[in-house]
């Protein structure tokens, strides 16, 4: 059954996912959005230079949920910054005045969506929540499945002192809202300036766009039920340390940034 929002009842939310050599693990993806409580909103997957059969998916998908609107668009220009502001741009363009992301190798919680309405309705321009293991790609070993939530909270913590998101002109604190679970109104992604066009490899461009927020307002935050489940395949690839210092401030460069 769909939900209708009663707070945000003139609201056209679109969802966004990148998606860059994604074949195996986006039809879980569009699988958790199709199962939604609440799935009245525009899906719009940007396919950013995939070499694979990323693309071929989304339209098999596409074509065997026609009751769940899928758009597939692409974007050359190689870049996690690049693809999601292309899809967002692309939603506004189409008539969204809400706008949600979460990536191609990520689950969301069965009422994310719904979740995000909530804490628009209550007033917020701005949400991200937990981010949390996926126990479906693989067995997880113990330390991996608590290790990820504590990866998160201590790019968190760098992030509160890291010198590049200190400036008295912000209008708010510094809070990590991951790019694989974040909502905003189209009007403040629009007046903020947006994702940078960057790669993520040089632009962790999700901490961009919150800075870029802090400059315009300070109705931003975090909600417990605004849940994303995320994979632990970089975790596993870089190991523990290496994946801390690529997530604080990209001190760690791995020769393969796109862990498939």
């Amino acid at each position: 059954m769909v939900t209708a929002p009663s707070a945000q009842p003139a609201a056209r939310l679109w969802i966004v996912v990148p998606a860059y050599d994604e074949e195996r693990s986006i039809e879980a993806t569009l699988r958790g959005l199709a199962a939604q409580t609440d799935t009245a909103f525009t899906l719009v997957v940007v396919d950013n230079g995939s070499t694979d059969g990323t693309a071929g998916v989304v339209r098999a998908f596409a074509a065997a949920h026609p009751g769940l609107d899928v758009r597939l668009v692409a974007e050359p220009q190689k870049g996690t910054g690049a693809a999601a502001d292309t899809g967002f741009r692309h939603a506004i363009a189409a008539g969204a005045t809400h706008l949600a992301r979460t990536d191609a190798d990520c689950l969301p919680h069965r009422g994310w969506v719904a979740a995000v309405r909530r804490a628009f309705g209550d007033g917020l321009e701005m949400v991200s929540g937990p981010l949390r293991p996926r126990t479906d790609e693989f067995p997880l070993r113990l330390w991996e499945r608590r290790l990820l939530p504590a990866v998160v909270a201590g790019a968190a913590l760098f992030g509160r002192f890291r010198p590049g998101n200190q400036d008295p002109l912000y209008l708010g604190p510094y809070v990590m809202m991951p790019g694989c679970n974040l909502a905003i109104t189209a009007e403040l992604y629009e007046r903020a300036g947006g994702f940078p066009r960057t790669r993520i490899e040089d632009v962790h461009e999700d901490r961009a766009l919150v800075n870029r927020v802090r400059y315009v307002t300070p109705a931003y935050g975090l909600r417990k039920d605004v849940l994303v489940y995320g994979s632990v395949r970089r975790l596993r690839a870089f190991g523990l340390v290496r994946t801390l210092g690529w997530y604080a401030d990209h001190r760690y460069r791995p020769a393969v940034v796109d862990v498939r």
